[in-house]
């Protein structure tokens, strides 16, 4: 069981959405908190927030699509509590649309902050829990569209299959490089892939970088695909802090896959159906009734 009280996290995105919900769990289990968002002024009061409830947090403002603040990030981090057991890569955007209607700006944003944040993350933070020898647990937020296609959506969903991969990948690479390590002094991982909630990504422009900003007006269907969005995020039947309640009990069991909607599941079962059997793929929208019991 991993063990929360006292101990450090670090979660970016921490602001708003999953990010605050992560933050304000913890700190109800009495962690020590380093928290990072790419909006200073949201994260400042996110911080004062917690202060004022009696948490111990710093606020270190944050592009994740930048290496070196991210090493500042981990560096602050130990500055200020010495070292590190948990940390969220939890930052992410998304952009909509036919995929040939997307433009460069939209894939260099997107996959910037959704996987080579993450990969910041994992290159900065990693290095750090394995010299400490004590337990120690990386959370990385996917999403169900890192495990199905909807159309519309490329972009978000190519990112969120790379963070899957990614994730995966450094589950088996932690365990090769800690064979033969005892269980307490174990770095452990996570890979969370909810559905639909009640957050903040339909309103990710906000944050999208001035040079990476498209001159062009949205297309019809980047129109239709940000409509879409918010009415399923506005619809999504669990909040923010039911999956971090979620997440934060895989993570003391230390389970590594955590779907918070286990309704979406049937869906996915279908997709590694079509390509066991080298079926066309199937639209996951066309499953109306699974999609939407599992938001």
């Amino acid at each position: 069981m991993f063990e929360f009280e006292g101990k450090v996290a670090v979660i970016t995105g921490a602001a708003s959405g999953f990010g605050r919900a992560f933050a304000e769990k913890g700190a109800s289990l009495g962690m020590k908190l380093v928290l990072a968002d790419v909006n200073p002024e949201a994260l400042a009061q996110t911080v004062d927030a917690l202060r004022a409830g009696g948490a111990e947090a710093i606020g270190v403002p944050t592009d994740v699509s930048d290496a070196a603040q991210v090493e500042a990030l981990a560096q602050a981090a130990l500055d200020a509590f010495g070292k590190v057991h948990l940390l969220f890569n939890n930052a992410g955007v998304g952009s909509g649309g036919f995929l040939w209607e997307s433009t460069a700006n939209d894939w260099a944003w997107v996959f910037n902050v959704n996987v080579m944040g993450v990969a910041h993350g994992v290159r900065a933070f990693t290095p750090i829990m394995l010299r400490q020898n004590e337990p120690a647990h990386i959370v990385n937020t996917a999403s169900v569209a890192g495990l199905l296609s909807p159309p519309a959506m490329g972009i978000y969903n190519a990112s969120k299959h790379a963070v899957v991969s990614l994730t995966e990948t450094l589950y088996h690479d932690l365990q090769l490089a800690q064979a033969g390590h005892t269980e307490g002094g174990a770095v452990g991982c996570s890979l969370l892939c909810p559905a639909f909630v009640p957050t903040g990504i339909a309103d990710a422009e906000r944050a999208r970088p001035a040079d990476l900003r498209n001159d062009s007006r949205p297309t019809r269907s980047q129109i239709a695909a940000g409509k879409q969005l918010q009415r399923a995020v506005q619809s999504g039947k669990l909040t923010a802090a039911d999956v971090a309640d979620i997440t934060f009990e895989a993570i003391a069991a230390r389970r590594f896959y955590i779907v918070t909607h286990p309704g979406i599941m049937a869906t996915v079962k279908l997709r590694h159906e079509d390509i066991e059997q080298l079926r066309n793929p199937t639209d996951p929208m066309s499953l109306k009734p699974e999609v939407k019991n599992a938001s």
